[in-house]
């Protein structure tokens, strides 16, 4: 069983940064898991932001070119850099993780991810 723990949400201004990072542990390899990240505010449904499958990137594009996801070489440690915040961003941020997948994969889709972390919440003031 995979377990995710995130950490790094705070309060920044707009305009900002923040790096979130999601510990990745459990599993039968780290190796084997695709690492991302999804987020949700109050009364709106989860959404896709960004993932990490293998060496392959996606990224949303509410959040291109202001956001990067990177992992660190043991594979242990997922990172969301998080550049030019704005109060749009405010949202708890989930990481989540699922078998390495094909293009076959809907990557946008919460459905596709097997685990979820507990949240961190990132709030962005004007």
């Amino acid at each position: 069983q995979v377990q995710l723990v995130e950490s790094g949400g705070g309060l920044v201004q707009a305009g900002g940064s923040l790096r979130l990072s999601c510990a990745v542990s459990g599993g039968t390899s780290k190796y084997y898991y695709a690492v991302g990240w999804f987020r949700q505010t109050p009364g709106k449904e989860r959404e896709f932001v960004a993932v990490l499958n293998w060496n392959d990137r996606y990224i949303a594009d509410s959040v291109k070119g202001r956001f990067t996801i990177s992992g660190d070489n043991g594979h242990d440690t997922a990172y969301l850099q998080m550049n030019n915040l704005k109060p749009e961003d405010t949202a708890n941020y989930y990481c989540v993780a699922t078998p390495l997948f094909t293009s076959s994969y809907d990557y946008l889709r919460a459905t596709t991810y097997e685990y979820w972390g507990q949240g961190t919440q990132v709030t962005v003031s004007s």
